[in-house]
This record gives structure tokens, sequence and C-alpha cells, in this order.
């Protein structure tokens, strides 16, 4: 089943499922997509009406999301799938959003670029301890088609695509994309304003689904796209593999994990190496589209905030 956006081709395989969160009058519902086919789980079990239900739900039964959808996916109503990317909401209701910075080597470059102690970001990048970092709350997170921001006092910001762990009770269910937005100028000018630059509102985005563990067999192999719309015209596009990842999710994860108590739902953002020139900035009216090999396609307006 492929699913085409602007200057995107992706071809969804037919095992493993993604979980997309739709609105409807009477609250959330949960779909579940397995290839080109889309269920409303919600309508066949109404306790299941977000992933944090499923994944509740699979934790005590011992089981995986999958698991536990396979059991009412035949009895659930049909829901069109394509334009499931479109219309559908946050798909996680994650209570804390981390991220993990310079875990490709092309981000580690650009931190140097821009900072004014780059010998910081070469240290990081070689360490055995990744950067961990936390990046959003509930409130200063936007799901597909809402709109992202850049800060009114930063002159250059931008997107970082990042393939994003699902973690429930601190352990990896299912993969996301997310979009870290970042004001590079305050982060550039001394890492002690990293937290500026990276946390403010509408600073991040999730989408479009959650995809289970069996539908991204490796997720440090997936094609990872992104392209900046201006005016009508591409203003940036660039391709990447996760393979460039230079840690392991589960590495990561353990790092998050220690010492530190996770809510029930968190996403965890594994690093960027989508990196946009120095020249380039956000500005308002740009469209950011983020495609990530075996999840889907996530698409963002930008506004000032």
């Amino acid at each position: 089943m492929e699913n085409r956006g602007r200057g995107f081709t992706h071809v969804f395989l037919d095992f493993g499922m993604r979980y997309y969160r739709l609105e409807g009058a009477a609250g959330p519902r949960l779909v579940a997509r397995r290839g080109g086919e889309a269920r409303d789980l919600t309508a066949a079990k109404p306790g299941l009406a977000t992933l944090s239900d499923l994944a509740r739900a699979a934790d005590l039964a011992d089981a995986t999301l999958d698991g536990i959808a396979e059991r009412h996916f035949a009895d659930a109503p049909a829901v069109d799938s394509d334009h499931l990317d479109a219309e559908a909401g946050l798909p996680v209701d994650a209570a804390e959003v981390w991220a993990a910075g310079v875990t490709y080597a092309i981000s580690e470059e650009a931190r140097e670029d821009e900072s004014s102690v780059p010998e910081t970001y070469l240290d990081v990048y070689d360490a055995d301890r990744p950067e961990i970092f936390f990046k959003a709350t509930p409130s200063r997170t936007v799901g597909p088609g809402e709109a992202v921001g850049i800060r009114t006092d930063s002159g250059w910001d931008a997107p970082e695509p990042e393939l994003g762990v699902v973690l429930h009770r601190g352990r990896i269910v299912g993969f996301t994309i997310g979009n870290d937005v970042s004001s590079r100028d305050i982060e550039g000018e001394n890492p002690l304003y990293l937290p500026q630059g990276k946390v403010y509102d509408r600073c991040c985005s999730l989408g479009p689904c959650v995809a289970s563990t069996a539908s991204v067999p490796d997720p440090h192999d997936l094609r990872m796209d992104l392209e900046i719309v201006r005016d009508g015209e591409t203003a940036f596009a660039d391709t990447t593999s996760t393979g460039g990842m230079v840690r392991t999710c589960e590495e990561l994860v353990s790092y998050l994990t220690r010492s530190n108590p996770l809510p029930e739902i968190a996403v965890l953002l594994t690093g960027t190496a989508l990196v946009p020139p120095e020249a380039f900035t956000l500005r308002p009216g740009d469209e950011v589209a983020i495609e990530i090999e075996s999840i889907g396609r996530l698409h963002n307006p930008v506004v000032e905030v």
C-alpha cells in the first residue's frame, strides 16, 4: 500500500500494526492499520480509545500492542486508510517527551559549527554517556497538521526530524516520528542555554501514528526524508538513514531510565541526521514534512510563538 505526499512515496508492509488517533463527537477513537486495511478498535472495544488504553491492556495481559489489537481487529468496522496521516491527531498522550542529542556525525558537526565551545559536543559524541535532555510537556507538543513554533527572540531556527521511541512504563512498545524544533542561535550561544533553545511553546510535534515494534523490524535501518516548502516551492529537501546513529535505541532508553522514574507513557527522540545549512532558517508559513520508512508522514506548518 503506497502513501504519497509531496515528493514522498512510502510502502506499508502487511505485518505489524500502526495506531492512529481520530477525534469524534464522542471522544477519541483508536484506529489500527495493517497494510492497507484500517479498523476502528474503539467501536469494537470501547475501552480501547487511546494508545495508553491499548498499552495498559497489553501490559496487564503480558502481551504486545498487536496481540491485544488482533483480538478485536476482525470485528472492528473498517476505516478509510487513504487519508489517515492527514486526518489523525496526536497519536500518543506522552506526559513527558525527552530527546537525545549528538547521536549522528552530522549533528555533532552542526552543533560544533553553531557553538562557541565546539569541543563540548565532540566530547559527547565520543563519550560513553549520551546527551539526553527534557524536550516537551503535553502543552508544548502538537500533532499532525498542527503548527510548530519558532521563537520570537531567535533568528536561526530549524526542524530536527527524529525517530521517536514510545515507552510504556519504561519499555519500548513502538515508534513514531518527532520534530525537535530548535533555536540554533540560542543553543549555540552557550551550552547552558540549551533548554531555552529546545523547550518552548509548540516546540515539538509527534505523529502521525505509533508503529508497533513488529512493524519496524530494524529501527536502525530506516530511510528518513525531510522537505520544507516555502511559498509553494521546495526550500530544502534531504534524505538520510537511521543507520547512521552512533547509539542504539535500547542504549538511549537505558540511560534515560537510570535513576529517573518515567510516567506511564513517554517518548524519547533519538537525534537527527538531517540538518539544513547555516544559511537556512524556518519562517512563519513554511510547511515541514517528515517521512520515516515503516511509520508514515508527519506534516506541520510553522508559526511564530
